[in-house]
């Protein structure tokens, strides 16, 4: 088997090296492989393999990725906001082989058939991406349009668990505020519908993460000898010819896992292809002298390429959580789970349908209305005007429900709760990420830039979500309340304030807001707005003059045999939790790769 936490001391050139062996990067990987089965392919990630690990095969056990002892996930830290109350925001990414798609939420969402047209690049359009879409994915869901895929790797079900009374409960409150349920949002068109959700879970209840269903297949089918992977092993950088041809790459074992370990450099006779992340590719492109040369040069690095586009145009999703009581039973929600009242291992033992459920059981995608435009201000209907207006299939806000308490366990007293996750899709307000010295260690210059744009129109998209949620879910047959600690602190006597009940209410007026009570609305999403872990855009696929990092087929300007392939391409945002398109990204750069090695495209892969 090709998969090593250390190379042999004689393993020292291959044709291509995948550094990072994240969502998109095994895809290309594997893709690669079955082209041409005598190119020699070596995956370089940083994080441990992922075979094996519960926490990762059941979808249930999700949420431990965001624990801080997780030893799958990298968490950086960004610079201290004002725009945030003075918080530092903290975006977690992935660090183990699968990347992102080993620890995410698991929810399965297209973008919008705009979000890709609006890229403006040949060969990217939202017709291409589709096919790259149905190339990736076994569709369990109803399909009466034709434009989900059967025969992919990546099976998208709803898994071997719903929480069915909370589903139709949700449902129906959503279909009263003009929402209604349908078979599929994810056609890339519709708009101001809800579904009943599917995710990347087989029917038999497990994750569909692209390590297990690309990489992992090809390393043990006798089929792929020359595909190799490494894992707990950081890229550093790319190392180039005196024609500023990249030859290889310089890595070191991660201290992590392997203290005292000396770096090593492998060579790569036909390319290089960063799959290192959002967060990680504009550092390996710095320190490799690739990027703005004020940056690079104060950082101590040799300039190889001028390219003020590295780190640049950070974009995200930001996220809102609330959280409300419930009459839901305990076998009806994670919470008994996520508190650890249950045992995990127990219920493996005992095969517990629960455990094949990621606790979502609902998504929208919607907009507001006229009328909810008009009373948000003239800065947000110049915004809506000029970016939503002409353009009715783009959404402001994806809603789901957690059925479960959706925040840290202990600060919630015993019992059976769910949330609402929430969060705009095309934020204006842009970060960086940019490089501080030369080395691996040196902390980077990150800052995610949420709620600092012009206008304050993110965090008005905000101010309206968090209105329209709460009556939706006020109108709940499940509802008992409000969790006050996840709500804001409204002034006394305010007709917002957060109540609780032990009956479903009756008949719902909507909740009056005052200006003072938007106010500690405002102040709220400051203090607690966060990352929905769908960073993008630092190496953005443009024109050189536009910002660009690499053109349409994914080659960094002034260099040769460089590539990157993943999310950090991004030219723009998508309505949509974003492992669908990085895939997506992952079967297209593959498509372009193999047929600039001048490999033949047809070959079957085997699955």
């Amino acid at each position: 088997m090709g998969l090593y936490s250390e190379l042999p001391n004689d393993f020292e050139e291959v044709d291509i090296i995948v550094a990072g062996g994240g969502t998109a990067g095994c895809i290309v990987a594997a893709r690669l492989a079955d082209a041409y089965p005598k190119l020699s392919i070596l995956v370089i990630e940083g994080g441990p393999n992922n075979l094996g690990e519960p926490t990762i095969h059941c979808p249930a056990l999700w949420i431990s990725q965001l624990l801080p002892t997780s030893k799958f996930t990298i968490f950086y830290l960004g610079a201290e906001s004002e725009q945030l109350a003075g918080r530092t925001p903290i975006v977690p990414a992935g660090g183990v082989l699968g990347g992102g798609s080993s620890i995410n939420l698991l929810q399965y969402s297209r973008g919008q058939r705009s979000d890709y047209d609006d890229w403006k690049t040949p060969g990217w359009s939202a017709e291409d991406m589709l096919r790259h879409m149905k190339k990736l994915e076994t569709y369990h869901g109803p399909d009466p349009r034709g434009v989900h895929g059967h025969d992919g790797p990546i099976h998208v079900s709803a898994g071997t668990f719903q929480s069915e009374r909370i589903m139709l409960d949700l449902l129906n409150s959503l279909g009263k505020a003009g929402w209604p349920e349908v078979d599929d949002i994810n056609t890339m068109d519709t708009v101001n519908r809800s579904m009943r959700a599917l995710r990347y879970v087989s029917p038999e209840g497990v994750r569909q993460d692209t390590a297990s269903r690309y990489l992992h297949p090809r390393l043990h089918d006798g089929w792929h000898p020359h595909l190799h992977v490494v894992v707990e092993s950081q890229v550093e950088r790319v190392l180039f010819d005196d024609n500023k041809k990249a030859v290889g790459v310089v890595y070191r074992p991660n201290p992590t896992f392997r203290p005292d370990s000396e770096p090593r450099m492998i060579k790569a006779r036909r390319m290089v292809v960063l799959s290192c992340g959002s967060l990680g590719n504009p550092l390996v492109l710095e320190r490799s002298g690739i990027g703005s040369p004020g940056i690079v040069k104060r950082s101590g690095v040799d300039l190889v390429a001028d390219l003020p586009g590295v780190g640049e145009n950070y974009d995200d999703h930001h996220l809102m959580l609330y959280a409300y009581k419930s009459s839901l039973n305990p076998n009806e929600t994670l919470d008994s789970l996520a508190s650890g009242r249950s045992d995990p291992q127990e219920m493996m033992m005992q095969k517990d349908r629960i455990l094949g459920w990621n606790g979502i059981d609902v998504q929208v995608k919607a907009r507001p209305s006229e009328a909810e435009v008009l009373s948000l201000g003239p800065e947000f209907q110049e915004a809506w005007d000029k970016e939503f207006k002409a353009q009715p299939n783009k959404p402001l806000m994806l809603m789901s429900a957690t059925v479960c308490f959706p925040g840290d366990p202990s600060e919630a007293p015993e019992g059976q709760y769910f949330g609402t996750a929430n969060f705009n899709v095309y934020p204006f307000s842009r970060g960086h990420m940019h490089i501080t010295g030369p080395d691996l260690d040196d902390a980077p210059d990150f800052d995610p830039g949420i709620f600092t744009d012009a206008g304050d129109v993110d965090i008005k998209m905000h101010l309206w979500m968090y209105k329209k949620q709460r009556e939706i879910i006020r109108r709940m047959d499940v509802f008992r309340g409000e969790v006050a600690s996840f709500h804001p602190q409204f002034p006394a006597g305010s007709k917002a304030a957060c109540i609780e009940t032990d009956t479903a209410l009756g008949d719902v007026p909507d909740i009056e807001y005052t200006a003072e009570d938007d106010a500690a609305i405002l102040q709220w999403l400051r203090e607690r707005v966060d990352t929905t872990w769908h960073s993008m855009g630092t190496c953005k696929m443009a024109p050189r003059e536009k910002s660009g990092v690499v053109d349409p087929s994914l080659s960094v300007y002034g260099v040769l045999g460089l590539k990157v392939a993943d999310m950090s391409i991004a030219p723009s945002n998508v309505a949509a939790n974003t492992n669908n398109t990085a895939m997506a990204i992952g079967e297209k750069a593959a498509d372009i790769f193999i047929r600039e090695l001048g490999v033949a495209a047809g070959s079957k892969a085997r699955m």
